[in-house]
């Protein structure tokens, strides 16, 4: 059997449990909203998403506070997932909270965990207008508006998130946080590396160079772990919503604000440093007017190696779960195969002497004594 015959029996399995559960689907929304009855009038998968289920619902309100047709979004686990992925009813507190923020983020309007209906957890929302394929953002320049207004606006955006810290109330399940976050990060990718088993010299290097040249560690607050091109969308006009909050945790703010600008999540667009989309500084600039801190270039340098290892990492791990026979995916064996180089060639000339001798004459130009 073909990859693509694969992929066709998958989503017709899927698509086949959906039909099986509509109607205990409609009960529980009817059930959610205190609606006399609701009718489910299109059910169908949404693009994108390796690792969780998203599919748009078109149903119809009888009565009560949500009468009338509402686009939704339903999100569950897809049938392999990555351990270090959240849970639906965890992913579902986390929207909330930043929701609550302010977060420019779909409203999650209702939970359930009961896997009798769907045969596991999943959680509604409501849907957002217009697109997240980054590549697609990144070419069509009629996406987003105006550019670096909408590298700003992403910049005001992580800051809003930033807002939120531990302790949480609301959010015990994240732990405490990190007491040296840089180094429990490399004990993670180092032992993610030996269970691979595979001989990776450079991210071995890249590895060891993080380890002798962390900066300080910022203030904890809530890092979205996946803020990037990609997983923001946009219409013609702007911003529309901030999506994945699966691998959100406590962590250094320069951490997100690297994983943005992190050469991997340009899409060609390598010119532009935020995120394929703008200038470096228009993103900085909303940042910094929101959360009222100044960005340390040189830091934000350091977490972009990090950024390009942990992508290394994943990518590795993404691949091994279609070698391993855990899932057959074309797109997950060629991740494994095609970016790993990429992100080596990456951090190895993002750790040369000279690169960092660069850095620091750009910080020294741009310190208020020589301003």
């Amino acid at each position: 059997m073909s990859d693509g015959e694969r992929g066709q029996r998958k989503a017709a399995l899927a698509e086949r449990r959906f039909a099986e559960a509509k109607p205990l689907i409609e009960t529980f929304l009817a059930e959610q909203a205190g609606a006399e009855k609701v009718s489910l009038f299109e059910v169908r998968p949404l693009s994108g998403g390796a690792i969780q289920e998203n599919w748009l619902l078109e149903a119809d309100f009888s009565d009560g506070p949500y009468a009338g047709r509402q686009a939704l979004v339903l999100r569950s686990d897809a049938p392999s997932g990555v351990a270090v992925s959240l849970t639906r009813p965890q992913e579902f507190a986390l929207l909330k909270v930043a929701y609550q923020a302010g977060v420019t983020a779909p409203e999650p309007l209702w939970l359930c965990s009961d896997t009798g209906v769907l045969g596991r957890p999943f959680y509604v929302m409501r849907r957002v207008a217009g697109t997240a394929m980054g590549r697609r953002i990144v070419k069509d320049t009629t996406l987003g508006g105006d550019r670096a207004a909408l590298a700003m606006r992403l910049g005001q955006e992580l800051a809003r998130i930033h807002t939120i810290t531990p302790p949480h109330a609301d959010l015990g399940f994240l732990g405490s946080p990190a007491a040296d976050p840089v180094a429990d990060a490399v004990v993670r990718y180092r032992r993610h590396l030996d269970i691979l088993g595979m001989p990776s010299p450079a991210l071995e290097w890249g590895l060891r160079w993080c380890e002798t040249h962390a900066p300080a560690t910022g203030p904890m607050v809530l890092s979205h772990q996946d803020f990037r091109t990609g997983n923001y969308m946009v219409d013609e006009s702007g911003l529309t919503g901030i999506l994945d909050w699966e691998f959100c945790a406590w962590g250094d703010p320069l951490s997100d604000i690297a994983w943005f600008c992190a050469r991997c999540w340009r899409f060609g667009r390598d010119d532009l440093e935020a995120g394929g989309i703008a200038p470096r500084a228009a993103f900085y600039d909303g940042y910094e007017q929101a959360s009222g801190r100044r960005i340390d270039p040189e830091a934000v340098a350091f977490w972009e190696v990090m950024a390009h290892v942990r992508w290394a990492v994943i990518a590795l791990q993404q691949g091994e779960r279609t070698l391993s026979g855990g899932e057959f995916s074309l797109d997950l064996a060629l991740t494994g195969r095609v970016y790993p180089p990429e992100l080596e060639r990456d951090i190895l000339d993002m750790t040369a002497p000279g690169h960092w001798r660069d850095i620091a004459a750009h910080r020294q130009h741009e310190s208020p004594a020589n301003g």
